[in-house]
């Protein structure tokens, strides 16, 4: 049982790796501000939650188990806030969203 907790652990903490790394590529790609907050926003849901669910296997049932929860609770309610925030003061303050591109 320990071999197998243990693999799905390191599966959860790769992919969470995985995650916060092709969120940083798209903070470098994006074109404009809202696609973006967007990239983050993936980095910090999947990959920081990936990364909180293989530690939570690792740890097992301890305290240590339980500061991973209030950290994920954490992040789960104040991500999304937070990006609504940057996303109302950008419209106020009159950024707007790049719709397309020209190509030519």
């Amino acid at each position: 049982m320990s071999t197998i907790v243990d693999i799905l652990s390191w599966v959860l903490l790769v992919a969470g790796g995985f995650f916060c790394i092709v969120g940083t590529i798209g903070l470098n790609r994006m074109p404009d501000f809202f696609t973006r907050m967007h990239a983050a926003s993936v980095t910090d849901t999947l990959g920081a939650g990936f990364v909180l669910l293989g530690l939570m296997l690792q740890a097992g049932w301890t305290l240590v188990m339980v500061k991973l929860v209030f950290i994920g609770l954490l992040i789960f309610f104040t991500s999304p806030a937070a990006t609504h925030a940057l996303a109302k003061a950008a419209i106020a303050r009159g950024l707007k969203p790049l719709l397309h591109r020209d190509e030519s």
